[in-house]
């Protein structure tokens, strides 16, 4: 586009905010394995706090990303701005509040200035904790309130007609033409996903990191690699247990101790992975009748919520779903209130 004035540098700035600091999901190195391609690092300690993410909290891939991302690009800031890398013994409250009026100039999302300082305000933690700083300057700066969003979920039967879409193709006609065999031996791994999801409330890597020897049929428990690898025992259903011993007897051997639960494909001892799972989903939605846009964490959420609705205490619920803090959990507990509002409404009287 051609410019017939000169814009006011701040203008400037402002406009090539949005390009400059919106954290995306980059292309996987190799283009098969999901690893993300990583932005060159300002310097040893940021190199350092990225190693103990990693080792030490055992981060998952995309939290390590997107903190590695939300570092660079305030380095990045402040070399333009600064005309110098920042030197974070001796940053104060107003550099981060001069980067907080930059972000919102840029009009990004509430929740994506508060992903970048929740990156900045560890990145300090881990500062403070190794006597580089005596504090964080970024404490208590005050950051734009997230918006309340309600967690989206499917109602019982639509979580069971969504079990049932698998194995649909199976029983469909066969189309005439070219296009890839339908391999039973999928579906049913499909099945048993969809159902380990649902019967325990799985986070998607949680899922696709299950061993064989993680799930104690007699007892009907499953070991779970949380967050930070922290490790829950939850209870897994009959319906579940079942779909997975289905799947296991299609395949050539069946997986004992440190073999994943869940195979990329029948022949191939690799774990399933978190976008292969994703596009299947998105296949079985439409066949179900529902918004191929829902992703498997909706089906944590609906776990939860089903839970809450069939009289489960809201502690407990934490406990399953490997909640660091109550408050994150007390979000199902909306969904449920407002239903209860709706019933009163059209069902009393004096409403």
């Amino acid at each position: 586009m051609a410019q017939h004035a000169r814009k006011p540098q701040s203008l400037k700035r402002a406009s090539a905010s949005v390009d400059m600091l919106r954290i995306e999901t980059p292309p996987p190195a190799n283009g098969t394995d999901g690893t993300p391609t990583k932005p060159a690092l300002p310097d040893k300690r940021v190199a350092k706090f990225l190693q103990h993410l990693a080792t030490d909290r055992g981060a998952s891939t995309y939290t390590q990303r997107n903190y590695r991302q939300a570092v660079v690009e305030f380095c990045r800031w402040h070399q333009q701005e600064r005309q110098s890398a920042p030197v974070w013994e001796k940053l104060q409250r107003d550099d981060f509040r001069s980067y907080l009026r930059f972000l919102g100039r840029g009009k990004l999302g509430r929740a994506a200035i508060q992903l970048r300082f929740c990156a900045l305000r560890t990145f300090y933690k881990f500062l403070v904790r190794h006597g580089v700083v005596a504090s964080s300057p970024i404490r208590n700066l005050v950051l734009p309130k997230l918006e309340k969003r309600l967690p989206k979920f499917l109602t019982p039967q639509q979580m069971l007609d969504l079990l049932a879409a698998p194995l649909k193709p199976l029983s469909a006609p066969k189309r005439k033409g070219p296009g890839r065999p339908i391999l039973a031996s999928i579906c049913y791994r499909d099945v048993a996903i969809l159902e380990t999801i649902y019967s325990c409330g799985l986070r998607i890597s949680e899922l696709c990191g299950l061993l064989a020897g993680d799930i104690d049929g007699n007892e009907r428990l499953v070991r779970v690699r949380g967050k930070g690898k922290k490790e829950r025992l939850v209870p897994i259903g009959e319906h579940a247990l079942l779909a997975i011993q289905n799947y296991w007897q299609m395949l050539p051997q069946l997986p004992t101790g440190q073999a994943p639960v869940f195979l990329s494909h029948t022949n191939k001892p690799a774990p399933l992975l978190p976008r292969e799972l994703q596009r299947r989903l998105k296949k079985y939605l439409i066949i179900a009748g529902l918004d191929p846009h829902l992703t498997p964490h909706k089906l944590r959420h609906s776990y939860a919520t089903h839970l809450l609705d069939a009289g489960a205490d809201l502690r407990s619920v934490q406990e399953l779903l490997g909640h660091a803090h109550l408050v994150t959990t007390q979000v199902y507990t909306h969904l449920t209130t407002e239903r209860l509002k709706r019933a009163y409404n059209a069902a009393h009287p004096r409403a």
